[in-house]
């Protein structure tokens, strides 16, 4: 068994600087008390890494299900470097969560990969209330604060190989 830890630790001085990259945040409002957590932990640390509050597009959908159109309408203004989703989907007593947590999955997978705009998977699929806090600041960390890690490090990497922009004419 594994020793369980704060999950969002990082090593800044690994992390490359987030200035001059655009960064669109997209944020469920299900779950809010949960969302807002991986919100504020996200923007924080692109800040923290200094991303300017300029370059930071935050957009707030209903829920975990529409973050896929919502990815499409940033992207179209054909001007962030990384677009960065977060949600909560909560296990209940049916499948819903299954579905929708695939639904988006797959959605987000398939944006990245067809339109080459990293698409960064920030949603938390647990299975109770209190895991879901355990992950939105409380002992294992925050997972909005991994995502904008991740953002800073695609950002980066697709700089780093001449993509500076990317084309939206793909399909979903």
């Amino acid at each position: 068994m594994t020793k369980k830890k704060d999950l969002s630790q990082y090593h800044s001085e690994d992390t490359p600087s987030a200035s001059g990259y655009k960064f669109g945040i997209i944020t469920s409002k299900w779950n809010r008390e949960i969302t807002d957590a991986l919100y504020e932990g996200c923007k924080k640390t692109l800040l923290e890494n200094e991303a300017s509050e300029e370059n930071i597009k935050s957009v707030f959908v209903p829920g975990t299900f529409e973050i896929p159109a919502a990815i499409r309408l940033l992207a179209q203004s054909g001007k962030f470097d990384a677009i960065i989703c977060l949600g909560c989907v909560i296990k209940g007593e049916t499948k819903h969560n299954d579905y929708i947590s695939h639904a988006v999955a797959t959605a987000i997978t398939q944006f990245s990969t067809m339109s080459g705009i990293p698409a960064i998977f920030g949603i938390l699929t647990p299975d109770n209330w209190e895991q879901a806090k355990d992950r939105a600041g409380g002992k294992y960390g925050n997972k909005g604060i991994e995502a904008a890690v991740t953002a800073i490090e695609m950002a980066d990497l697709k700089n780093r190989l001449g993509h500076k922009k990317s084309t939206i004419g793909f399909s979903l």
